[in-house]
């Protein structure tokens, strides 16, 4: 049997070393999946340049974070080590992405160095590239995007690409969205397909292609978009597709602050100086000093 330590929660488990499917939770400790394990390695591998289990992340305050629905498996972490906070759709702290509010001091551009999203563009208002256009314009200069969406091989498809005022209703035992477009006409459509999410129902907008996808960040004024294929088996990342991988995108080139290093090397020395009263300990009570 092989081995994995979840990079979330640090839980070690046994596996048979066959690749895991996306959602199936398989860590035994936290029930983490490995899209969720991916996606938090691909934000070590962002912010800290190497493989990185999020109990083992230093603090750095200094850094801000946002995250969109993100789970509580990881959620809680990141806020214990970065400046970071968590927003939801359909409650307070309320974000969503395809129309910020610009009374909302959290929604004001320049001011996170990480966005973080699992499963939510494909359910943002089209166009896409607004979305993602104003995650771009939520991140400071050197900030970057690290997001997972369902994508596939096969063509794209925006399924409802005038949509404009909408709403759903139940007709005869059966969901359709009826939409008023922005020159005034009706449109009732009963082809309507949701995910499950942590408030329920999130009804999906469309289908896309990582080709789609590189695109939309392009338009957007993203300068780089790396696609998170490679798998790292001591994290358990070992994905059996090779589509609708993580997904990072930068709005400029990686810095590290100042201000991010000097919080580093604060939790270093702490750290170090725990280590260092911990083996004093030991040996003074050898000693039978203590």
């Amino acid at each position: 049997m092989a081995k994995f330590i979840c990079n979330i929660c640090g839980g070690g488990n046994s596996w048979a070393g066959e690749p895991f499917p996306r959602e199936t939770p398989s860590c035994g400790k936290c029930g983490s999946s490995r899209r969720e394990r991916s996606l938090i390695g691909a934000l070590a591998t962002e912010m800290f340049g190497t493989h990185l289990a999020l109990p083992h992340f230093p603090r750095v305050k200094s850094w801000r974070g946002l995250g969109t629905s993100d789970s509580p498996r990881y959620a809680d972490r990141l806020s214990e080590v970065f400046d970071y906070r968590n927003t939801f759709f359909d409650r307070e702290p309320r974000l969503d992405l395809a129309k910020l509010n610009p009374a909302d001091p959290g929604h004001a551009p320049n001011q996170y160095d990480f966005i973080i999203s699992s499963e939510v563009f494909e359910h943002v208002a089209p166009p896409l590239e607004s979305a993602f256009r104003n995650a771009w314009s939520l991140l400071k200069p050197n900030g970057v995007l690290v997001f997972t969406m369902p994508y596939h091989l096969d063509p794209a498809y925006e399924h409802y690409p005038e949509l404009h005022e909408y709403g759903l209703a139940e007709v005869g035992g059966r969901t359709v969205l009826v939409n008023r477009t922005s020159s005034g006409e009706l449109q009732v459509r009963e082809d309507v397909a949701f995910h499950l999410s942590g408030s329920g129902r999130a009804l999906e907008m469309r289908i896309c292609t990582e080709e789609v996808i590189r695109t939309a960040l392009a338009a957007a004024g993203f300068c780089s978009v790396r696609i998170y294929a490679e798998e790292y088996r001591p994290f358990g990342i070992v994905p059996a597709e090779t589509w609708a991988l993580p997904i990072a995108a930068r709005k400029g080139p990686y810095s590290c602050g100042i201000d991010a290093m000097r919080d580093v090397i604060e939790e270093w020395r702490a750290l170090r100086m725990s280590l260092s009263r911990s083996r004093s300990y030991r040996i003074a009570r050898k000693l039978g000093l203590t």
